[in-house]
């Protein structure tokens, strides 16, 4: 009993002492280097030790200890990690609430010019995963002048950017971290989503199979990152049409870390994919109930629908406008997804169109303009549909909901040719790539081939 209290109080130690550093992770993130060149085989998905409750026994002894001494900026720091780490791992975001609060706590002991740039670094990333995009840049370029010989805060600032849709400057950003840090888990999976963006499918996947192999290969490996990677072989996968790959690399997922909410809800979307609407709905329950995350939500929905469970599918489209409503916190997290909610199902298309045009004017990038674009559509605002779509189109990424959108917006406009083009495009690259949307793409390019 003592030799296991031991153990276990050892492992406690350790977690708060190596705390500090998580908070330079950011999904797949970290300041690892390796000499890793080339495309490595993916490591075969094993299931990896949970560190929960040593987590959540860190988290009491920090917040025990901050309650007796507010200004203690070490303390404040790590649980500002531990919480992101934790949000991560489930999605919730409550433990953003926290860990801004105790970044925000640290940085009024003690600013971040006064070698205090692990707070700075927390504040940054949980304003990131809220989305306040420009609040995270203005934070990572202030880290960058402080810290510029280290590779994590360019990471930092070229996830804002890209999601500002500032990509040249974003790359630039990745190309310092690269010249910086050299190859690891956090770099390599940054140039993924730069390359998936530019419409590099391949590219993309290359780069995220070195980031999974890499990840896999700390030590110890942290079991969040390895299943986020092997998650986004799979998003990669199934944008291609490539569903049988893409159900591989999501249960490979949940064999790292069972219940891991991105995989479920993905598995769920690649099941339906294939025909399989009573596993995709049972997916998607496991998921909403870990996380009712509006795109789960709805997409439930639209499977109960399909299903006949009409009531069903009722419950959960009305959840899906509660949780986007909850709070002004929520409105910001979630104001695209419910604009393209209520465009995908013709509803309440003038708010559908106010709630993309106000993210819009604060994030710039190209899948706002795609929902500017769909919801002007619906909205019967045309020509701004038609010069949002451009915008959205512009990196020229693979995606077949981007297609599908602009075979819609070109068929309102009388534009056959264009509209069958973009159609065809999106039905050859992923023909399922949603259940309902699908349907109508079906529809609508058979109606431009009579």
């Amino acid at each position: 009993m003592v030799k296991k209290m031991r153990s276990s109080t050892s492992r406690l130690i350790q977690l708060i002492a190596i705390g500090i550093i998580a908070l330079g992770f950011n999904g797949c993130g970290g300041w690892w280097k390796s000499e890793a060149t080339q495309e490595p085989a993916a490591p075969p998905a094993v299931e990896m030790p949970s560190d929960t409750e040593a987590v959540e026994s860190a988290i009491r002894f920090l917040e025990d200890r901050v309650k007796r001494d507010p200004d203690d900026i070490i303390a404040l720091n790590k649980l500002a990690g531990y919480y992101l780490q934790r949000q991560r791992e489930t999605g919730n975001v409550t433990y953003l609430e926290l860990a801004g609060r105790a970044a925000r706590q640290s940085l009024a002991a003690v600013p971040a010019e006064f070698n205090n740039k692990g707070a700075l670094s927390a504040l940054a990333q949980v304003e990131f995963a809220s989305h306040e995009f420009a609040a995270a840049r203005d934070h990572a370029a202030q880290l960058v002048e402080l810290d510029p010989d280290k590779s994590y805060p360019y990471g930092i600032l070229g996830d804002a950017l890209l999601e500002l849709g500032d990509y040249d400057k974003g790359a630039e950003a990745f190309a310092k971290m690269q010249q910086i840090g050299g190859s690891s888990p956090s770099i390599e999976s940054r140039l993924a989503r730069l390359a998936l963006l530019r419409g590099q499918t391949d590219l993309a996947a290359h780069r995220m199979k070195i980031a999974l192999a890499l990840a896999a290969n700390l030590q110890p490996p942290q079991r969040e990152t390895v299943a986020w990677c092997r998650w986004q072989l799979g998003e990669i996968a199934f944008s291609s049409g490539n569903y049988e790959a893409a159900e591989q690399y999501y249960r490979d997922s949940l064999v790292t870390f069972p219940d891991y909410y991105r995989a479920l809800g993905s598995l769920g979307k690649v099941l339906a994919a294939r025909g399989d609407t009573a596993g995709a709905i049972a997916q998607y329950e496991r998921a909403t109930k870990i996380i009712p995350d509006p795109m789960f939500v709805a997409a439930l929905g639209d499977l109960y629908k399909l299903a006949g469970r009409e009531q069903d599918a009722a419950a959960q489209y009305a959840l899906v406008e509660q949780i986007g409503k909850l709070s002004a916190a929520n409105g910001v997290l979630y104001n695209r997804q419910l604009a393209l909610f209520y465009a995908d199902h013709d509803i309440k298309p003038d708010e559908a169109y106010n709630l993309a045009a106000k993210e819009y004017a604060a994030r710039q990038d190209i899948y706002t303009a795609d929902a500017v674009a769909w919801t002007a559509l619906k909205a019967g605002k045309l020509e701004e549909a038609q010069s949002a779509i451009k915008e959205a189109l512009r990196l020229g990424t693979q995606d077949a909901k981007l297609f599908y959108h602009a075979g819609m917006i070109a068929q309102a406009a009388g534009d056959k040719r264009s509209a069958k083009d973009y159609l065809a495009r999106a039905t050859k690259l992923n023909p399922q790539f949603d259940p309902l949307q699908a349907m109508s793409m079906k529809s609508a390019l058979d109606s431009n081939a009579e």
